[in-house]
């Protein structure tokens, strides 16, 4: 609609009433909405794309003067025809033409004053270049941080890790109106009327991209938003993953709340988990916070009464549960004595007890007979194990209770230490450390979610003094988030493509660190300026592509530095960082972390180059992540192969017996990749290749593998 209102002004100059009565009929055909969520699907975005080199054939924007603003010049997109060096630098001849019927124009400008930007549906051949390394964890894998747009990075992911990610973490734009978020080049401000169905499709298009890096089989999506979005975000979830379970948490991260004299103080935020496949909550040892209401019987061993309610609880609902236990009163209270069979006659009063016992059955409140839980021989076997009590003596009436297999598994996983046995050989546990095992609801309050807390604000303030970021998230929720899809996934794949200052990194860092995991992230941010740094750098006479504009951008200025400093327990400034981590482990922020992290920037290569391969160095990072973020890097091409710690390359066909011979001695590896433009030699490599080692096919010319930003996603 928004495209048809413009056209509708331009039509408007030339014929007011056509103009009027197109618009009539624009407007019925608005109103007549189908069932489900309706909105735009706007232009598609176009990102532009600092510092990569002006090449012939390219388009491009022109950039404001230094210390102008943005607005001051002409943002249409031109195409570069040529480029020729002067005596003043090298200048690019340009051409645009709005439309069929009108005139081409033609201009120049000098190469430093444009920037190249990428349409959605122009080819794009993407690589990867290192821009720096942290390595601590020795044989662990890399956590891989790349700079890049994000809608081209998850399109580039898709050749790494297509159906391979166990969890997605994603904390996009709010869409406050306070100017958060860039669509087409430009900040998206309150009083834009087509704000919302511009942000809805801004986020379709990067879950459908989302939707196939994750694992269809066992997976979640976890996207957190605040009131602006959360209607819409929840039907665009539920109308893209229809096979999916889809669930709402509200989280308190700001107990005090927002002040606002017109309406009541926000406190919380949401958080959609989106489960595909048999992907569920772990229950896991929670704090008395994560409930509602709290339950004290929960934090203790549960005894369960032997005496069945409920459902089939009557004697003739269960004939072979009824039996009488015999138990004896000891100076210290009653004991057990021995079990009868199972009764089936009328008279129960026949059963003699033993000498000096007394007979208890199942008798319901209401003198009926009911029958146990349990049959006469398990009840016995639990009686020797010490998992059956009585209760105070009441001659036939005394309480009987056992425990039922999920707390017996307590007390056999230590988490309840067995310090003896009562009377009646039942055991006494410590239950003074336990911790209660459980899945929350879906009301958060936990003091260590608070976006302004420790695990916000005032941890990265401790992680990299001097250097600010708007509200990040509190590193122990990213972390509880996630610990309940990952828990029991040590070797886990984490994706964060709206990474900000790294803090979905850091809490995978920290989840390893609780119990030895090798969990891989996968960050993907950007490097723009905020809004208020931008207009200082500006009057500086800096504009984007300068190294002192881009050192501000959020990658370069934020999310490396924090991760740096989380590893290496060090700031930006080389000094130990002050302060401990809390909750669940603490231990001195100034250990680090024993993780390797490695630092990307996406390149954007020139098709002439892709398709005479001469891009393998920008194409080496992405084999490399393929298989799997570890070890040692094939960094550049051979005269026959090469085999690296995790992956090997084949460049010459001629050389497969002894690449094969190699890759069977290699345990570890886990790809091959194969360079041929020959189905039947790759067929014949794939014959011979080891059963644990995936072969793929690297085509002679790249530009068939690396091409992205073609709609065919």
């Amino acid at each position: 609609m928004s495209t048809l209102s413009n056209l509708l002004r331009q039509v408007e100059q030339m014929d007011p009433q056509l103009a009027a009565d197109l618009a009539r009929e624009v407007k019925a055909l608005g109103e007549r909405r189908g069932f489900g969520l309706n909105f735009e699907r706007h232009t598609p975005e176009t990102v532009e794309l600092p510092g990569r080199p002006v090449r012939k054939g390219d388009k491009v924007r022109f950039l404001a003067e230094r210390g102008a603003s943005p607005k001051s010049v002409d943002q249409r997109l031109w195409r570069v025809v040529s480029v020729a060096r002067t005596d003043d630098g090298r200048v690019a001849t340009l051409v645009r033409q709005d439309r069929p019927d009108s005139e081409q124009e033609t201009t120049t400008r000098a190469i430093d004053d444009l920037v190249v930007v990428a349409e959605f549906g122009d080819p794009i051949y993407p690589g990867l270049v290192s821009t720096g390394k942290v390595e601590r964890g020795e044989e662990k894998p890399f956590h891989a941080v790349i700079n890049a747009e994000n809608f081209h990075a998850l399109q580039t992911l898709l050749y790494t890790h297509e159906g391979k990610v166990d969890a997605i973490y994603i904390d996009p734009p709010y869409n406050t109106g306070a100017r958060d978020w860039k669509y087409n080049n430009n900040y998206v401000d309150g009083d834009d009327s087509y704000r919302h169905s511009k942000w809805l499709a801004f986020m379709e298009r990067r879950l459908k991209l989302a939707k196939r890096l994750l694992n269809p089989d066992e997976s979640v999506l976890i996207v957190t938003i605040d009131e602006k979005e959360y209607l819409r975000l929840g039907l665009l979830l539920e109308q893209m993953f229809p096979e999916a379970r889809i669930q709402m948490v509200s989280s308190v991260i700001n107990p005090k709340g927002a002040t606002r004299s017109t309406a009541f103080g926000r406190t919380d935020e949401y958080v959609y988990f989106v489960m595909f496949g048999s992907a569920a909550p772990r229950a896991l040892p929670l704090g008395n916070e994560w409930k509602v209401v709290r339950d004290s019987r929960a934090e203790r061993l549960r005894w369960a009464e032997l005496l069945r309610s409920g459902t089939n609880a009557r004697r003739e609902d269960r004939p072979k549960l009824f039996y009488p236990i015999f138990l004896r009163n000891a100076d210290d209270g009653p004991i057990f004595d021995s079990v009868g069979e199972s009764y089936l006659g009328a008279d129960r009063d026949s059963v003699v007890p033993p000498q000096g016992c007394v007979a208890v059955w199942p008798i319901r409140s209401d003198g009926s007979e009911g029958n146990w839980q349990i049959s006469p021989s398990a009840l016995v076997e639990l009686i020797g194990q010490g998992y059956v009590k009585t209760g105070a003596w009441r001659e036939g009436r005394t309480t009987i209770s056992y425990l039922k297999r999920g707390e017996q598994r307590k007390v056999e996983e230590g988490l309840f230490p067995v310090l003896g046995t009562r009377p009646d050989g039942s055991i006494l546990v410590d239950s003074s450390e336990y911790t209660p095992v459980f899945i929350p609801g879906t009301q958060w309050r936990i003091a260590s979610h608070e976006a302004g807390g420790p695990g916000g604000t005032s941890l990265l303030r401790s992680l990299a003094p001097r250097r600010r970021f708007p509200f990040p998230k509190s590193l122990y929720a990213v972390e509880d988030t996630l610990r309940f899809f990952v828990a029991g996934k040590p070797d886990a794949l984490v994706v964060d493509f709206f990474s900000g200052s790294g803090t979905t990194a850091h809490a995978v860092m920290r989840l390893n660190k609780q119990d030895g995991g090798r969990r891989r992230s996968i960050s993907v941010t950007n490097n723009e300026v905020s809004v208020d740094e931008q207009g200082a750098l500006r009057e500086r006479g800096l504009r984007p592509g300068d190294p002192e504009w881009e050192a501000m951008g959020i990658c370069d200025f934020i999310t490396k530095p924090r991760l740096r400093a989380a590893v290496t327990g060090k700031t930006p400034e080389s000094d130990p960082i002050e302060g401990t981590y809390k909750f669940v482990d603490e231990f001195p922020m100034a250990d680090g972390f024993e993780e390797n992290v490695e630092f990307f920037t996406m390149t954007y290569e020139a098709p002439r180059s892709v398709a005479h391969n001469r891009t393998f160095d920008a194409v080496a990072p992405l084999l490399w992540l393929k298989a799997g973020l570890q070890g040692r890097r094939i960094e550049k091409v051979t005269d026959d192969f090469d085999v690296a710690d995790t992956y090997g390359v084949l460049f010459d066909m001629d050389a497969s017996h002894e690449f094969l011979e190699a890759v069977g001695k290699a345990e570890s590896v886990r790809i091959a990749f194969i360079v041929t433009d020959d189905d039947r030699s790759y067929q014949m490599v794939c014959s011979e290749i080891p059963a644990h080692v995936e072969p793929v096919r690297l085509y002679e010319s790249y530009l068939t593998n690396f091409t992205i930003n073609t709609g065919r996603e």
